[in-house]
């Protein structure tokens, strides 16, 4: 990702690493679902190296969704979420 400075004019060159998982939830449980999924989005938006996430719904698939989590480094999702305790 490149990142503009306005006051410097500086281009800086910044990595990160984007997350993508596609979750397909059972029939006529999207509800409890996203319900879970606050609770979930608590606990990820807490980790070291957590930047941004989202959760869309498909369109085309009404029981599949994607979440989209970005981390300042591999580490921070390979070893600080994955082995996490919560």
């Amino acid at each position: 990702m490149l990142l503009f400075n306005k006051v410097s004019g500086a281009i800086h060159l910044k990595f990160m690493i984007l997350e993508v998982a596609i979750l397909d939830v059972k029939p006529n449980m999207a509800a409890e679902f996203e319900t879970a999924f606050k609770t979930a989005s608590a606990i990820i938006s807490s980790m070291p190296g957590y930047i941004t996430h989202e959760l869309q719904r498909c369109i085309e698939s009404t029981n599949r969704y994607i979440l989209l989590v970005r981390w300042q480094n591999l580490e921070d999702h390979t070893v600080g979420f994955r082995e996490s305790p919560d």
